[in-house]
């Protein structure tokens, strides 16, 4: 039993736990990827095939972790009964990227390609802006992204289109809803395209409808593994409860305290629920925190105990005591983001990795004042939102492969025919997506004629090569690169991201051609903020707290802690539900634990939003942590005159 050493009792207990369901709450650093890693290394021990083993999470950085953990552990267990090779594996993925697999694998029976296209939200957006044309709707007044948000809800929730179909007492908004909905799904259907919650929806339909299908699954994944359980919205909690009715050999980890996504339809109340859904659940609370001081977890305990909605549970930890935290009330927004733009250059300049620093707001547009101050003192960062996947070139690049794959699917094509430009213009394009291409003149047949060959070509080496030199076949061949050398000036950035691109496509080598391009499209449609988090970029981290959630610094600053802002108010009326305000609580619970050594605090007296400045009460969650845990920082600019936390002092100008 070597490979239980180095566990604590507790994470022992739940990796020998491995028959029937099993509910792991784990607080926030409590080492619950190890504990499922080595628990499914227990299971294969134990004789279990690893193909029986099904381990779905909720990111790609997080599944790829797993897998690459999971791996060095089987590598180094000579106790193994037999060596685990790339056929016979566990099987470790995202719930969307479980979809996918699902569907791939059963494409036929729902009638689309099984080289079906996976719509990113700007895709969809403008099938939805499509959509509201042929209704006559203007898109201006109906907002695409508004409207694709309750498409959205309404799929989370388990429920098609057929389940929509406008009745005669629906409000207006239901009906032009209705009408839009139909003509997306319509507009998805002709290009052979799939949006990121028909991923899911599709999935659980097939499980549902098809009981064969089911059952192969059932008999396939018989130990199903669902971390951050507490984020699973309805039709993923469908999908994990069906694949385990049959042996109910289910675990799940998670940790009410952590849940901040009912906005994208995550229901907490999953977990909350999962003893009396499965009766003889096994419960074991893992409480050891392994990341942060006993200042940091003492602070992040007093914030959460006040939540009602929760498993009682008391994080602790063997660390030391460490520095207390830094309290600094900024006289608005910029005094705020210098103090933390030259904190962050004295960190580095003592020796601080810039990795290892990371900034959190509430809200997106608070990295503007941010970003400004950290070019003023020359801080390395980098704002996570940019994605890698999402940049021209590469989208470009992707969609060559796309379309070659899949010649219906109209947005690719529509996207790359005249790049680089092969002098189709509009007329000519409508003409081609008409099927009256024979009404061309010969110079623009002969283009659509070369740009076709390339697509053939790219199919060929798809099917015939090794993906790495397949994507550099799309770069070179579609005469990409050679625009992006030749262009005015050149488009040196560009041209970095493209052969960015082509490296990172050696790493699907191992699949072999075909299977290879398609996790490769699978993994850029499904990438999330935290894939582009650079390894290879040394800089400080501007990050929403929503994405911070997983991450871990030595270093965090978390700012804008005023009154309406964090916690957020949807209303200044505090007329919120218990459950959004609780939200907001595990919100910053989550900012706190992201912390390894050393916490920062700020807020700004006044703050200019909407063009309008606003004096501002700091938060109440400032007030809730003791006061010997914190120290406040005094302003340099006002000689140490700074109001005690919690109280801001001000004067009428008149």
């Amino acid at each position: 039993m070597e490979h239980l050493d180095g566990l604590n009792p507790e994470q022992k207990k739940a990796v020998l736990q491995t028959e029937g369901p099993l509910l792991i709450v784990a607080g926030a650093g409590a080492g619950k990827t190890k504990t499922i890693v080595h628990r499914i290394l227990h299971l294969v021990q134990k004789g279990v095939s690893p193909e029986n083993i099904l381990a779905v999470t909720f990111t790609n950085k997080a599944a790829k972790e797993m897998r690459e953990r999971l791996f060095k552990l089987f590598s180094e267990d000579a106790n193994l009964n037999r060596p685990v090779s790339f056929e016979a594996r566990p099987f470790v993925s995202t719930f969307h990227g479980l979809g996918v697999h699902i569907i791939r694998e059963n494409a036929k029976i729902i009638g689309i390609s099984r080289n079906f296209n996976i719509f990113d939200r700007n895709d969809s957006v403008r099938a939805v802006k499509e959509a509201l044309k042929t209704l006559d709707l203007d898109p201006k007044q109906w907002e695409p992204g508004r409207i694709l948000s309750v498409i959205s809800k309404e799929k989370g929730k388990g429920r098609s289109f057929s389940d929509f179909i406008p009745k005669g007492d629906r409000d207006f908004f239901g009906k032009v809803l209705g009408g839009v909905w139909e003509r997306y799904e319509e507009i998805l259907k002709k290009e052979h395209a799939l949006d990121f919650d028909d991923l899911l929806l599709k999935s659980l339909e097939l499980l549902k409808n098809r009981p064969e299908i089911l059952t192969r699954y059932q008999n396939t994944w018989r130990y199903i593994h669902v971390d951050e359980y507490q984020d699973t919205n309805a039709v993923q909690y469908d999908i994990a409860r069906l694949l385990a009715a049959k042996d109910k050999n289910i675990c799940v980890v998670g940790d009410v305290d952590q849940s901040i996504y009912s906005w994208r339809g995550a229901d907490f109340k999953n977990i909350m629920r999962f003893e009396k859904d499965y009766p003889n659940t096994t419960v074991v609370l893992l409480e050891r925190n392994y990341r942060s001081t006993k200042t940091i977890l003492s602070a992040a305990n007093a914030i959460i105990e006040k939540n009602t909605l929760r498993k009682d549970k008391r994080l602790y930890t063997e660390n030391d005591a460490g520095e207390k935290i830094t309290l600094y009330g900024g006289y608005d927004e910029e005094d705020e983001a210098y103090f933390i733009a030259r904190k962050t250059k004295e960190l580095i300049g003592n020796g601080t990795v810039p990795d290892e620093i990371a900034v959190l707001y509430r809200a997106n547009f608070q990295s503007r004042i941010l970003e400004e101050a950290m070019i003023a003192e020359s801080v390395p960062y980098q704002v996570l939102g940019t994605r890698f996947f999402e940049r021209k070139e590469v989208k470009d690049v992707l969609s060559y492969l796309k379309a070659a794959l899949n010649p219906d699917g109209l947005s690719d094509l529509r996207r790359v025919i005249n790049m680089p430009p092969r002098r189709l213009g509009k007329v000519a394009l409508a003409k081609i997506f008409s099927g009256l291409e024979h009404e061309l003149p010969s110079a623009a047949l002969d283009s659509l004629n070369a740009f076709r060959a390339v697509l053939s070509s790219l199919k060929d080496k798809i099917e015939n090569r090794k993906p790495s030199e397949t994507v550099l076949a799309a770069v070179v061949e579609s005469g990409i690169k050679k625009y992006l050398e030749e262009g005015e000036g050149g488009d040196e950035e560009a041209l970095e991201n493209i052969a960015e691109l082509v490296s990172l496509s050696t790493k699907y080598d191992f699949f072999g051609g075909r299977e290879g391009i398609e996790e490769l499209l699978k993994d850029a449609a499904l990438a999330s903020d935290q894939d582009d988090v650079k390894e290879n970029v040394s800089a400080v981290k501007l990050m929403t707290v929503h994405a911070s959630k997983g991450l871990e610094f030595e270093y965090v600053f978390i700012s804008g802690l005023e009154d309406n802002l964090f916690p957020h108010r949807r209303s200044n009326d505090d007329k919120e539900s218990t459950e959004e305000s609780e939200e907001e609580r595990r919100l910053f619970y989550v900012a706190l634990t992201r912390a390894k050594k050393k916490l920062y605090l700020s807020y700004a007296s006044v703050r200019t939003i909407f063009g309008s400045r606003q004096i501002n009460v700091p938060s109440e969650f400032i007030t809730d942590i003791e006061d010997t845990l914190i120290e406040n920082h005094e302003r340099e600019e006002s000689g140490g005159d700074v109001a005690p936390r919690g109280k801001v002092i001000y004067l009428d100008e008149e």
